[in-house]
């Protein structure tokens, strides 16, 4: 549907309007697909005086058939069979009315119409059909012949001219309508997006270092090109490498994962390899290496920085030509795999001092994608909380978090990033139990009496031991009197110190209820 108020407003049709009504005393009007005309202040303004319509409009049942132009002009519209273009229909009262149709999709929407004007062919016979029409209205003859005098009078060119004029309007509205529309398609797919985007794959997060991720994973799944994904331990670049393989063309092809810590060089080459029978003691039987196994799909190099000088000579190899010998043959295996490599250490310093090969530095580093911190992009946390506490709970039982719990989350650090959010959720159902709502006091210590600061500046500058003990037994007695509603003997208690002792650490402090009260921080 139109908003004929909107478009009824735009600068275009405005001018439009203003040289219809300059050049021949005609106003704009618009009709909604009822034929019953558009009358708001943005309309009305396109109105001009035209004595015999006033005139007409005048009386009561003068009024009512000039209301009823609209519908005339549109079963005219639909009689004619025109699909669309400027038709001229005689009014009630004798008066030539021009109007354009509206129709989006094939759908009528409305009329714009522009009249009440004689033809300068015959105008003194235009005059009497006047006369002879209204005949039946309480109007004086001299009055509606005064009024006809006044009458605009439109020749052949200018009625072309005015119809050129209104269907301009016309395509001026339509091709307003058709951005608007556009506009719209595009925020709603944008919205899609953004809803869509508080995930990618199996990956939570929708704040700002996330969404680039997704646009840049997005461009890397497109491709071939070899990765290699950097971040702390525990930012999820497994996730990330699953990610780009199952949204890439080789997602119907195997996916596999070694981490290069865990075997010592001689098993970690015989993993990746493979080995013929005999080439070591208990190497009974051939074995296809991973790198075999992964033909055609992804082969994800975690931890690739620990990967001895010797088998660095041989991943550089597959990365450049394809190829390689498993352990004890002599036979080349040639395989077409994608390397997606990760590790947490600085390969760049690693390849300055001397422990990592640069040409293979720069082989694995043709995309990087760096994953940020969970202490980098803390407007996630909550949306990593629900869907951990979503995983973890029962079916058919759903946990929440306490606002001061969820509080207390965000403003940890979180050195195990996602993978530490992940175990304190799952202990937290744990602990908690049949009860919905879990508050603060089931959190890990660690994470309930945090003493360092949360911003990158704070953290920067470590704190003293005395101030860190002072911060922690702060933090402390103000978290037992809180859960104590204020009340010392209780707070003393589960602290295991004296009433006396901690009435003078609060005062020392500065946590008395009152003295909070009265100077909030």
């Amino acid at each position: 549907m139109l908003d004929w108020t909107e478009l009824a407003g735009l600068r275009v049709i405005r001018r439009m309007a203003e040289i219809i009504n300059r050049r021949w005393n005609l106003g704009v009007g618009f009709a909604d697909a009822q034929g019953a005309l558009i009358e708001t202040p943005e309309v009305v303004r396109f109105a001009t005086r035209r004595p015999l319509c006033e005139l007409l409009k005048g009386s009561p049942e003068g009024q009512a058939r000039c209301q009823r132009t609209a519908h005339q002009m549109l079963d005219h519209h639909g009689a004619s069979g025109q699909p669309e273009g400027a038709s001229c229909l005689t009014c009630h009262a004798g008066l030539a009315e021009m109007y354009v149709p509206v129709a989006v999709e094939g759908e009528p929407q409305g009329l714009i119409l522009a009249g009440g004007f004689f033809r300068r062919e015959a105008l003194e016979d235009q005059i009497e059909a006047v006369l002879t029409r209204v005949a039946d209205l309480p109007l004086a003859q001299a009055e509606v012949r005064r009024a006809c005098r006044e009458t605009p009078v439109l020749s052949a060119e200018a009625e072309a001219f005015l119809a050129d004029v209104l269907e301009l309007v016309v395509r001026e509205m339509l091709v307003f309508r058709e951005e608007v529309a556009r506009k719209e398609r595009r925020l709603d797919r944008l919205t899609r997006e953004l809803a869509e985007r508080s995930s990618y794959h199996q990956i939570i997060g929708k704040s700002q270092p996330m969404r680039e991720l997704y646009r840049l994973m997005d461009k890397v799944a497109a491709t071939d090109s070899t990765v290699l994904v950097t971040g702390e331990n525990g930012t999820g670049k497994e996730l990330v490498a699953r990610a780009v393989h199952f949204n890439s063309a080789r997602k119907d092809k195997p996916f596999v994962v070694q981490n290069c810590s865990a075997f010592n060089d001689n098993l970690l080459d015989s993993e990746l390899f493979g080995h013929a029978r005999g080439a070591f003691t208990g190497a009974v039987g051939t074995k296809k290496g991973l790198f075999e196994v992964a033909d055609g799909g992804t082969f994800f190099l975690d931890e690739v920085g620990d990967m001895s000088p010797t088998l660095q000579v041989k991943l550089l190899r597959i990365l450049q030509e394809g190829t390689f010998i498993p352990v004890g043959s002599t036979q080349t295996r040639q395989v077409d795999v994608r390397i997606i490599a990760a590790t947490n250490r600085d390969l760049h310093a690693m390849v300055e001092a001397g422990q990592f090969r640069e040409d293979l530095y720069y082989r694995l580093h043709v995309i990087s994608i760096h994953l940020p911190s969970l202490r980098d992009r803390r407007d996630d946390i909550p949306h990593l909380v629900e869907h951990f506490l979503a995983k973890r709970s029962q079916p058919g039982k759903r946990h929440r978090l306490a606002a001061a719990c969820l509080q207390r989350l965000m403003d940890y650090h979180w050195p195990g990033n996602i993978r530490e959010l992940e175990n304190e959720i799952e202990r937290l159902v744990v602990l908690r139990g049949e009860d919905e709502e879990i508050g603060e006091e089931f959190l890990s210590p660690r994470i309930r009496y945090e003493i360092y600061a949360t911003t990158e500046a704070a953290r920067d500058q470590a704190p003293s031991l005395p101030d860190a003990v002072e911060r922690l037994e702060r933090t402390m007695i103000l978290d037992h009197l809180k859960r104590a509603r204020w009340n010392k003997t209780k707070a003393a208690e589960s602290l295991g110190i004296s009433r006396r002792n901690l009435i003078r650490k609060v005062q020392a402090y500065q946590l008395d209820r009152r003295a909070k009260l009265r100077n909030p921080t």
